[in-house]
């Protein structure tokens, strides 16, 4: 008879409620010693606040927390810490201008001799690159680290407190496919060294292939628990939904119309003069998807940018409809006004803002509109019915339009975005990482809802770091590298070889 594995972790019977808002309803999650544990579930499923109860950002209202088999009570991250238990979170907790050590020492100096905490630290990195290839540079400034590194340094600092179960939140949403992989090879490390790894995420792909067991949470409640081996991804979006949920994009072929967009030998500099973009040229036509595929950093986000007016350009032209942008069209509100509609790479930092209720979000860059009232003085109840209105189009939860919007889960703010700018009616729609950080019903959802966009005429311009999102959705697609462009191709006529080829910098004219 083979003995049952012990487990690491065991939450019984939790319940959180923040007001109206029942968040975990009577949850049970066991996790094994040594595994990789994966916990899937809709936008608002309740899984973030389950491993903030563990990691104690949160008191659970009633219920109880077990480590190793013995009940403790985590009121705080400094008591999940002493109770082993460290997490990274989705948007990280660096001080940038900071060193790696310094970042990592951070809350544990050891004493008022920062020296010989530092030297600890150091200590401890050099174990870490020697016992798990967890090699960092500890003099870096954590500002200049790519984003696979930063998230590194997380970890590192969950070990270095000597942490033995590492709860990640949704831990791929900033990462590049080459970055998630390795990031995957370095759990299984962990995991095989006897740590515990509890992996959040809304990408199912990565649960098939990593994790060894998952649960499934719908609405507040644990629904299923399944070893990964015997089910599906199929299964797990039914169990997360409540209903089948089509894993391929649908669409008939594009009917383009005249160029909508047209940008000519574009070059737009970042603060040092270096150029991010150069030279680009690319147009799209009313009634076409044009992607934008890439490694993070190669120029997507300031040519997006440039476009929306968020960015001066250095060279070039921008054309919409015909007619070129010069420097007075080019304002944000201006472009607004002639149907240049843009949904940011960044929802947090450029798209809302956190500390609004989500109705004053979900009417930023429109509030001169008419349906909000007459000059300066704004009519708050057709502020609030219009925000519920679209809280409904677009199954944003909660339907809470006076919550802050910060109390919303990820993939319910990118909702509020896209909600408040495809319901402009946009001529060119910009749209940066539609789905990131977005579970697998809300994927669905923004997906359907792109493709109804290109149907009615809209030309939209993508930028997606996800290669099966980017193939799915466009029409055309173009490929970026260092800033310029290094080849286009046809979604039927190209697979994830050929575009990673092009965007390591492989050009066409090259090979």
């Amino acid at each position: 008879m083979t003995a049952t594995p012990a487990l690491a972790i065991e939450l019984v019977g939790i319940h959180k409620r923040f007001g109206e808002v029942h968040a975990n309803k009577g949850v049970d999650l066991a996790v094994r010693r040594g595994s990789i544990h994966g916990i899937v579930g809709e936008n608002g499923a309740g899984k973030s606040t389950l491993m903030s109860i563990l990691y104690g950002f949160y008191e659970a209202d009633s219920g109880e927390i077990r480590v190793n088999g013995a009940a403790r009570r985590v009121r705080s991250p400094g008591e999940a810490i002493a109770a082993g238990i460290g997490m990274v979170h989705q948007h990280f907790m660096l001080v940038e201008p900071l060193s790696v050590t310094d970042n990592v020492m951070l809350g544990a100096e050891g004493g008022p001799r920062l020296a010989h905490g530092a030297r600890q630290v150091r200590a401890k990195l050099a174990a870490l690159a020697r016992d798990y290839g967890l090699t960092l540079d500890p003099d870096a400034v954590v500002g200049d680290l790519p984003v696979g590194l930063r998230q590194r340094v997380e970890i590192v600092k969950a070990l270095v407190r000597g942490a033995d179960v590492l709860v990640l939140d949704e831990p791929t949403a900033v990462l590049t496919p080459e970055e998630a992989d390795g990031l995957f090879r370095l759990l299984r490390i962990l995991a095989d060294e006897g740590k515990t790894v509890i992996l959040i995420t809304h990408k199912l792909r990565e649960i098939m292939a990593i994790t060894d067991r998952v649960s499934v949470m719908r609405r507040g409640e644990m629904v299923a628990t399944l070893d990964t081996a015997a089910t599906s991804p199929a299964q797990l979006a039914e169990l997360m939904v409540g209903r089948r949920v089509l894993l391929r994009v649908e669409k008939n072929e594009a009917r383009p119309g005249a160029p909508a967009l047209v940008v000519e030998n574009l070059v737009v500099r970042d603060a040092q003069g270096t150029a991010r973009v150069d030279g680009v040229s690319l147009q799209v036509r009313a009634g076409e998807i044009v992607g934008v595929a890439g490694i993070a950093g190669n120029g997507q986000s300031e040519l997006l940018e440039a476009i929306a007016g968020m960015r001066p350009i250095a060279a070039g032209s921008i054309a919409l409809d015909g007619a070129p942008l010069g420097a007075a069209e080019r304002d944000p509100a201006q472009l607004r006004r002639l149907g240049l509609l843009h949904v940011p790479e960044d929802r947090l930092r450029t798209g809302l803002v956190p500390s609004f209720e989500a109705c004053e979000s979900a009417m930023l860059g429109f509030q001169d509109e008419q349906r909000y009232g007459a000059g300066a003085l704004l009519d708050r109840g057709a502020i609030v019915a219009h925000t519920l209105a679209e809280m409904e189009a677009y199954d944003v939860r909660p339907r809470a339009p006076l919550l802050k919007t910060a109390k919303f889960s990820g993939g319910n703010q990118q909702k509020i975005v896209l909600a408040r700018e495809i319901e402009r009616g946009p001529k060119v729609l910009l749209v940066g990482q539609p789905t990131r950080g977005v579970d697998i019903g809300a994927i669905e959802f923004i997906h359907r809802r792109l493709i109804a966009l290109r149907d009615a005429g809209v030309a939209i311009l993508l930028v997606s770091v996800e290669l099966e999102e980017i193939t799915a959705l466009s029409d055309r697609i173009v490929v970026m590298c260092g800033g310029r462009i290094t080849g286009e191709r046809l979604p039927d006529r190209t697979d994830e070889r050929d575009l990673g080829l092009l965007m390591a910098g492989v050009s066409d004219r090259a090979a």
